[in-house]
């Protein structure tokens, strides 16, 4: 039985301690380029994986079946092999949300940015619909259709109230960067980074700065895992099991 992580660098990750506090299984971090990974997954061979950055859309063609709310979101980071068959599902969604919650941040009618336009954005854009959010913009490197790019949004779409960055800009080892200057958006009431290491961005610390709610994404990380765990077993978990273990990652690993 093997359980872990695929992604191309994984240095940064702590799925590794999370799941093994969830649950009595061993977690591996499973580093993989493209050539690796796509050995990986024709030989089948794990029991479950969670999938991340950039891999969660380009393991679809390996699956046998999509979970609903992976259909729905068009991205997986989750997969259980049940003899064999291969199940891609989506608990970004249910992370993402609970964050949300969690920090009582009001979605209802407002301008949302989503920074960046791979899998965990899919995830973003599903659950601000779900949220009935306003306008939604998607914000892009490389523009493209439905999509706008970093200089559009600041010249033409300053009156965001949400700004959510679901890039690696900022993200350990390269913490110099920051996907946006937030100095324009005057009316921004809260960034949602889904970076948890480090635990303060340089987006976070600006929005800090500049009296704007911010939140990161080591709440958001901790909830899908706890999902993801319940694919992995078929059981259920109770939420209560979320606080712990994201308090003892602040207090002791961060």
């Amino acid at each position: 039985m093997r359980y872990g992580l695929i992604g191309e660098k994984l240095g940064h990750s702590y799925s590794k301690i999370i799941h093994e506090k969830l649950a009595d299984y061993r977690y591996d971090l499973i580093p993989l380029n493209q050539e690796e990974f796509d050995k990986f997954m024709t030989a089948r061979e794990f029991t479950a994986i969670n999938v991340t950055i950039p891999y969660k859309q380009r393991v679809i063609p390996y699956l046998d079946e999509l979970h609903s709310t992976a259909r729905a979101v068009g991205a997986v980071n989750t997969i259980v092999n049940r003899g064999g068959k291969l199940t891609g599902y989506n608990t970004d969604f249910y992370g993402f949300e609970y964050m949300i919650q969690k920090n009582a941040i009001p979605i209802n009618g407002r301008t949302c940015f989503i920074l960046g336009n791979g899998g965990a954005a899919k995830a973003v854009l599903a659950v601000l619909k779900h949220l009935q959010a306003g306008e939604i913009l998607i914000v892009s490197r490389t523009p493209s259709k439905g999509t706008i790019s970093y200089e559009e949004c600041r010249l033409r779409h300053s009156d965001a109230k949400i700004i959510v960055n679901t890039t690696p800009v900022g993200m350990y080892p390269n913490t110099n960067g920051s996907p946006l200057d937030l100095t324009p958006f005057k009316n921004c009431e809260a960034v949602l980074d889904l970076i948890y290491n480090p635990l303060h961005t340089k987006l976070t610390l600006q929005a800090k700065e500049l009296g704007i709610q911010s939140v990161n994404g080591l709440l958001m990380l901790v909830a899908q895992a706890k999902q993801a765990a319940e694919y992995f077993l078929a059981q259920e978990f109770d939420d209560a099991v979320i606080e712990p273990i994201y308090q003892e990652l602040l207090s002791g690993f961060l």
